[in-house]
């Protein structure tokens, strides 16, 4: 078959087939009498199993390698194509993200798009001051898009450069909180709590959806941030896990004063004190109930109403000296008050 033909059937131009020859990775068997190459059926399967070999990214120097060496195995050669491949996907993807940012920024000029990559990689900096200093003047007249906040955000182990980045974020406008919302589901904690640490500061009826929803959360550091943030908004929904937090003992001063500002609203403060009332009558271990118990009754403290008075009076004679004693302490100061 002549290399015309062959170039019709292949698909391979005749070009490439000639340097295919040149390289040596494929030479025609035979010739015509006028000296014209002739392809042999080896020949052709050649081609199709070289043309099959580019289609999976190697180069022309490992196809020959591949066709010619018996001793090079196909999984050591894609092995390192695989990871070729991951590298070159993972530069790509990151150029995408980095221009995709830089044209959400909407830059009038090239000046605007230097400064924004300047930010960005700032942003990105190994250094702690200079991803600092990026935050604080990522407001002073640099848009920056609030996807590359929330990234560095969600990413920063310093707190004092986390704090600018929300102080940032709570200033960069909308989409703010739907973008931290995801990284309520990372599988890494530190992420799950930077993220409702963050949307705890950012002010507005989306960011306090996105509290609300992670009330649910299962990871009890988020749930405890969000019911947090939301009381001390006065969002009665987060009762159940702030009286939760006080049992358990976990940043039990925090959800009390959370309880004692929800509690401004008369029927929202009668509906706490039942809920630390039922909890107290619930029964613990002995191992956790005495401190659970008086936890409970120093919360009372803040619950003004009929139902917290009363329940203070008959812990007063409480069998737990130490909760009694505290049950007497509140009452003197509730009358005093």
């Amino acid at each position: 078959m002549l290399i015309g033909e062959v170039a019709r059937r292949s698909g391979v131009s005749a070009r490439m087939l000639r340097h295919y020859e040149s390289l040596g990775l494929v030479r025609p068997s035979g010739r015509t009498g006028s000296g014209y190459r002739e392809y042999s059926g080896a020949d052709i399967r050649r081609i199709f199993q070289i043309e099959s070999l580019r289609s999976l990214g190697l180069s022309l120097r490992e196809i020959g390698r591949a066709l010619d060496d018996p001793g090079l195995t196909p999984s050591a050669l894609v092995g390192d194509l695989i990871d070729q491949t991951r590298t070159r996907i993972a530069a790509e993807t990151e150029l995408l993200t980095r221009l995709c940012r830089i044209d959400a920024a909407e830059p009038d000029d090239w000046a605007d798009v230097l400064q924004v990559v300047a930010l960005l990689q700032a942003l990105g900096s190994t250094s702690a001051d200079a991803r600092q200093r990026a935050a604080l003047s990522s407001v002073d007249g640099v848009s920056v898009p609030v996807e590359a906040l929330v990234e560095a955000v969600l990413g920063e182990p310093d707190p004092n450069v986390a704090g600018a980045l929300r102080w940032a974020l709570a200033r960069a406008g909308d989409g703010g909180p739907d973008l931290l919302a995801k990284g309520l589901a990372s599988p890494v904690a530190a992420v799950r709590e930077r993220a409702v640490r963050s949307l705890a500061e950012l002010p507005g009826d989306e960011a306090a959806e996105r509290l609300r929803d992670a009330l649910a959360s299962p990871d009890a550091v988020v749930r405890g941030q969000a019911a947090v943030a939301l009381g001390t908004r006065g969002v009665a929904a987060a009762v159940p896990v702030l009286v939760d937090m006080i049992v358990e003992g976990r940043n039990d001063t925090d959800a009390a004063d959370a309880l004692s500002v929800l509690a401004s609203d008369t029927a929202t403060a009668e509906r706490i004190a039942a809920l630390l009332v039922d909890r107290l009558g619930s029964g613990f271990s002995e191992s956790t109930g005495q401190p659970a118990r008086g936890r409970l009754t120093q919360a009372l403290a803040g619950i003004p109403g009929a139902t917290a008075s009363r329940a203070l009076a008959e812990l007063s004679s409480d069998k737990d000296r130490a909760v009694a004693l505290t049950a007497v302490y509140l009452l003197r100061l509730r009358d005093a008050g």
